[in-house]
């Protein structure tokens, strides 16, 4: 069950990797995505996750 989780945060983080025109909503989707991973890799880490998210989200173009 648990790779199922984590194939399907895999498949909905690349899917949603190019979403958003701008900074913003790069940095709010990349956030979301952070934190589902994190819930489901990191053992319930969705804060770190999220930061790392919106980080990663903010310097990508």
């Amino acid at each position: 069950m648990s790779k199922v989780i984590a194939l399907t945060a895999t498949a909905a983080f690349l899917g949603l990797s190019a979403c958003g025109d701008t900074t913003a909503q790069r940095a709010v989707v990349g956030g979301a995505i952070g934190c589902a991973a994190g819930e489901v890799l990191a053992n319930g880490r969705c804060v770190e996750g999220a930061v790392v998210g919106a980080g990663v989200g903010v310097i990508t173009e």
